[in-house]
């Protein structure tokens, strides 16, 4: 009576194992042969002295897949099945393929390593013989074991087992063993009749192979090849993009390789995702690239490019739209309410400055998302500074074509880790969402969302990898389409100091006298804070006009506070002759107020807010102000009323002349200005405005009355720059400077001094970009005689100059005053340091004080001080030098350090970008590495050791790197996951950037023996990423029934948790996580919503959820069709 095994009661594998161990050979046929579970066996044939008669045969059946079986059986014509030697070649091949696969699936274990490597070794020394039976195809699962018994010389075990670990001992089976000789001795010819026959083809050698390229592999794998093989993974989206688009033909010979290969990538991203942010830093052609962008959709598409840009770019933009034949409309941002929509429609959107659009509640911002939107436009975003201060600068921008509850595919990972899965789904957004990443304040989250939309390059990355280097002396140069070179040239920081003499108009004397930083400081700023002067009653008192005005004046409070006390600052480090200006207007402001106060006349409100950056002389028109909610758009676009020429004489700083002058100025608001204003009557308000008014209008006054009238004689600043322009007569001088005041000043006094072919440049100019072409025609290609025959020597210019021009027939450059966002120095270097640049270094030239830069960092600390103690808001660029990075800046300016100005490192670029470059430059150097790491198979991995000196990154923050596993996974949607785990299992990080620095190594770079923990480590990194899968965004809109059920579910199990919780049963349980995991029936949706309209109760909704669960109505479950949605390991590198 045979024994049964069927791996329940009786198990196979003791009974086999026991076998063998007195065997010396065994046939096995199985229909399935799993590597790994060679693992139970390895031991027991390693006896096996190897060849004919002392071996393990192991005969494969062929067999399909249970769909393509059904088809075969069922179809209607009999096939001719022959086989000939090119279809068992291709049979052989695509066997080995399945094996090769096989080992990609799953975490590796040292177990499975070890099985593994026993395996190929007994496969080469022919203990172990595999064969592949192709004549038909063979289910059967037999195992004869020949023995040296006269009793019993073959066993056999016969049934339903393959040689899997699961048939040998998991699996529920049906096996008998066979001990008849005459049974024995059927089933031995039956065997040898397959394994003779002609189409059973030898996969020894080849299954030997396929372990020996995988990760058992036992020769170490250089650590190089998977640096590669992550950064080829990684880039796969750029090189798509090189591939799938091809640039026009009059572009070819126009753009740098960098550019050609960023315009290749926008595109891939704009057709893939609908939108694309291109961030190349200042200098390196980001206009250029857009137009290329934009005539690849237009030649391919036939879509003609909308282009939204600041005014003063208006006619470059209409230059390249004649020049590159895009048929674009161009509309300046302070046009957008007027002109959108246009009269033709546009699928493509070209935004240039896109970091202006920050604030989502901005009339214009909403003028152009709303066009968007309904034209389903694709959108080109053009910043070289998009983020700013907080990361929502950034998605301002992608809302304006990234719907709200679209699904991103991917998460904020690092939020959701910190506050837990639970707490985030508390948050009500979809997770796979934009408003997902809004509530991340995590750098590795933006960065993760980031990849999806940006290309950016910094100067950096060009050089190094793209530039040559010329051999005579080493520098770095592009070569330019007609062959020539453009060397990138060094920026060269130089200070001009300038002493406080102690003379009482001496503007250094002004800034840092005690007593005006600590009246400015201690203003109370009514006009910005009209709120908190209102009486208790007001909302009871105002009329129907009124109630609104009271509501944005609680709004806009803070944030003109905010602005109002900066800018003072600002304007005093910038010039006395401006600081005072804006005194003066400011004490003119203060009395008009003061007169309608004491006449009973209602306070004009509009651009009486406007003055907050004294628009009629300050920075550009354009200002953040509008983006930040400060003023409003009706604000800045109200041209400010000329109040008064700025008093020259003494006399004049008088209260009886303030007074007598603000009279005059309220009669014009109220008469034929009056519809350019809002108006509030004086009895909403109580008598503290009036008095805290007239306090800073004093104090302000006192300030002006205790200094004699200006004299620029005495402005040592402004004679130390006109010796400056004396001395280098023959250079071109770009002067910056934060306000336009400082502009017309310096304008004014240079042509004084006999400095010639000086202009200024501001927001109010009528052509920026004329100016622009008449001080840098060479840069421009300007032909026009008229222009030429004007060319200036000296361009004084606010920031607004910062933006899309080409100065490059300019090499130096002055820093009149110091922005308080750093990064605009090095903005402005990058004005002159651009592609076309003959000039071997750039001077950078900024006006400091003499006594150090402590005295800023200070007064500057005084302010933020002074801010937050009132909870006043500033505006985006207002950084105060709050870390040791900013005040590092700031020392090794005034020091002259060289590099200073140099841009951002280069974990500034697209983690695309970067990937690819580290795969071109490669591949470049050495084309036999293309194949080889594109043959990789996943899972393998390599070790290098920590202080090896060949790897660029030995440690970060000045810490030694941790020890312990790179690990890189990607999804079965095709998303990335990266996760370092250090050598007790904890994360490290998951940030892709992050991860692939520290896996950076050369071809020199030794690998070493993996940590005994390194598999483990592998699965701990698989299971961390595997805490937080992505099903969560599979919920849908916010919206949806499926996201609103189990909302709903969800909050009433957590009520029947705090009440009763035996009523929480698994049948609830069960339904909740049916409604998590899969996709509703639309007949159970309609359901639902029908439902959810008519407000039923959440226990009403409970039994009927479950109802429909019963009736199997609820959801679509097909799991064994089911897409694999488990994680894939790519490829480790560990670090020991």
């Amino acid at each position: 009576m045979p024994r049964i095994f069927d791996n329940i009661n009786h198990e196979l594998f003791p009974a086999l194992s026991l076998t063998l161990a007195t065997a010396h050979r065994a046939d096995f046929c199985v229909g399935f042969f799993n590597l790994r579970g060679w693992g139970l066996l390895d031991d027991h044939v390693e006896h096996f002295t190897g060849g004919p008669d002392h071996c393990c045969r192991v005969l494969i059946g062929m067999n399909e897949a249970p769909d393509a079986e059904l088809r075969t059986a069922l179809r209607l014509l009999e096939a001719d099945d022959g086989l000939d030697l090119q279809r068992a070649a291709q049979l052989k091949r695509r066997v080995a393929e399945e094996f090769r696969t096989q080992l990609m699936t799953g975490a590796p274990s040292n177990q499975d390593e070890r099985a593994l490597q026993q395996l190929a070794r007994q496969l080469r020394a022919n203990k172990v013989v595999v064969k592949l039976h192709l004549r038909y195809s063979l289910h059967a699962k037999l195992y004869l074991i020949f023995r040296e018994d006269y009793s019993n010389p073959v066993t056999g075990y016969l049934g339903s087992s393959n040689l899997t670990m699961a048939g040998l001992r998991r699996q529920g089976e049906l096996n008998i063993d066979v001990l008849d000789h005459s049974a024995t001795r059927e089933l031995k010819d039956w065997f040898n009749e397959r394994w003779n026959d002609r189409w059973s083809i030898d996969i020894s050698l080849d299954l030997a192979t396929v372990i020996e390229e995988s990760w058992a592999r036992e020769e170490l794998l250089a650590p190089y090849l998977i640096y590669l093989k992550m950064a080829y993974h990684l880039s796969q989206e750029a090189r798509a993009g090189l591939s799938e688009f091809t640039l026009p033909r009059d572009f070819r010979s126009k753009l740098f390789p960098f550019q050609e290969a960023a315009v290749k990538i926008a595109a891939r991203y704009l057709n893939k995702q609908g939108g694309v942010l291109l961030g190349d830093v200042v200098g390196l052609g980001k206009t250029m690239m857009a137009t290329a962008l934009a005539r690849i959709f237009k030649d391919d598409y036939g879509w003609q490019p909308l282009i939204i840009c600041p005014k003063n770019l208006v006619t470059m933009w209409q230059d390249y739209n004649l020049t590159w034949d895009m048929n674009a409309e161009i509309i300046p941002y302070s046009q957008v309410l007027q002109r959108l929509p246009p009269t033709r429609r546009f699928r493509l959107v070209v935004i240039d400055e896109s970091h202006t659009l920050r604030n989502r509640e901005s009339k214009r911002y909403k003028a152009i998302h709303a066009y968007i939107q309904e034209e389903g436009c694709k959108v080109i975003l053009l910043s070289a500074t998009p983020y700013n201060k907080t990361y929502l600068d950034l998605s301002a921008q992608l809302r304006l074509f990234v719907a709200e509850d679209k699904d991103l595919g991917v998460r904020p990972e690092a939020f959701i880790r910190a506050v837990g899965e639970t707490a985030f789904l508390r948050e009500q957004v979809s997770p796979r969402s934009i408003r997902a990443f809004e509530r991340s304040e995590f750098a590795d989250d933006w960065r993760e969302l980031m990849r999806l939309f940006l290309v950016r390059r910094t100067r950096s990355f060009i050089k190094d990898n793209y530039a040559e280097r010329d051999p005579a002396d080493g520098r770095s140069f592009l070569r330019l389409p007609d062959d020539r070179r453009f060397y990138f040239p060094d920026r060269v920081p130089r200070t001009l100091s300038v002493a406080a003499s102690g003379d009482a108009i001496d503007p250094y004397s002004l800034l840092y006298a005690p007593t005006i930083v600590e009246a400015i400081n201690a203003l109370s700023l009514p006009r910005y804070g009209l709120a908190n002067y209102l009486k208790p009653t007001a909302d009871k008192l105002a009329d129907i006009q009124e109630k609104p005005l009271l509501d944005n004046l609680s709004r806009a409070g803070k944030r003109l506070m905010g602005f109002s006390r900066t800018n003072l600052f600002k304007r005093l480090e910038s010039s006395g002759v401006v600081f005072i200006q804006s005194l003066h207007r400011h004490i003119l402001r203060n009395y008009v107020f003061l007169h309608a106060l004491s006449n009973g006349l209602p306070l004009p409100l509009g651009t009486q807010g406007a003055d907050v950056l004294d628009l009629d002389g300050d920075l550009d028109l354009e200002s953040e102000a509008v983006e930040q909610g400060a003023l409003s758009d009706d604000e800045l676009t109200s041209p400010a009323v000329d109040e008064a020429d700025l008093p020259v004489l003494a006399a004049t700083n008088s209260a009886a002349w303030y007074t007598a002058r603000a009279a005059e100025i309220y009669a014009t608001y109220a008469g034929p200005l009056k519809r350019r204003f809002k108006w509030l009557r004086p009895t909403l308000f109580n008598v503290a405005l009036k008095r805290d008014l007239l306090h800073d209008a004093t104090s302000l006054l006192g300030i002006l009355q205790a200094h004699a009238p200006w004299q620029p004689a005495h402005d040592a600043k402004l004679q130390k720059l006109i010796q400056l322009l004396q001395t280098e007569p023959g250079n071109k001088v770009l002067i910056f400077t934060q306000f336009a005041d400082t502009v017309d000043y310096l304008v004014e006094q240079l042509q004084l001094a006999g400095i010639e072919d000086v202009a200024g440049v501001t927001g109010q100019s009528a052509n920026p970009t004329e100016l622009a072409y008449r001080f840098s025609p060479q840069s421009n290609s300007v032909g026009d005689a008229a222009i030429l025959s004007r060319e200036l020597r000296v361009l004084v210019a606010t920031d607004v100059l910062s933006e899309g021009q080409n100065l490059q027939d300019c090499h130096s450059i002055v820093n009149y005053d110091l922005p308080w966002a750093i990064i605009r120095l090095i903005q402005r270097a990058g004005r002159v340091d651009r592609i076309g640049q003959h000039a071997p270094a750039i001077t950078c030239y900024t006006f400091l004080p003499a006594d150090g830069i402590e005295l800023i960092i200070r007064l500057r600390a005084r302010v933020r001080q002074r801010l937050a103690e009132n909870g006043e808001v500033v505006g985006t660029d207002e950084q105060f030098f709050e870390d040791a990075g900013e005040t590092q800046f700031l020392q090794n300016l005034y020091a002259g350090t060289a590099g200073v100005f140099d841009d951002a490192a280069d974990n500034e670029v697209d983690l695309a970008s970067y990937a690819y470059q580290i795969w071109r430059n490669a591949t470049a150097a050495n084309p036999a590495l293309k194949s080889k790491v594109e043959d990789l198979p996943n899972v393998v991995y390599s070790a290098r050791a920590l202080n090896d000196p060949t790897a660029p990154l030995h440690q970060t923050d000045g810490q030694r790197l941790p020890p312990g596993v790179l690990v890189y996974l990607r999804t079965a949607t095709g998303n990335d996951a990266l996760a370092w785990v250090d050598e007790h299992g904890n994360s490290v990080t998951q940030s892709q950037s992050a991860i692939l620095r520290a896996a950076a190594c050369t071809m020199e770079t030794a690998a070493v023996p993996r940590s005994p923990e390194h598999h483990a480590l592998v699965q701990q990194a698989f299971s961390i990423v595997e805490q937080y899968p992505t099903l969560a965004g599979s919920l849908g809109s916010m919206r949806g029934a499926r996201f609103r059920v189990y909302d709903a579910l969800k909050r009433y199990v957590a009520h029947l948790q705090s009440i009763a919780p035996l009523l929480v049963t698994e049948q609830l349980t069960r339904v909740i996580d049916d409604v998590y995991r899969y996709p509703l029936r639309q007949s159970a949706v309609d359901t639902l919503n029908r439902q959810l309209r008519s407000g039923i109760a959440d226990d009403q909704l409970a039994d009927l959820v479950i109802s429909l669960r019963e009736a199997e109505q609820l959801s679509v479950i097909h799991e064994a069709d089911a897409p694999d949605s488990e994680l894939h390991i790519v490829c480790s590198l560990g670090l020991v």
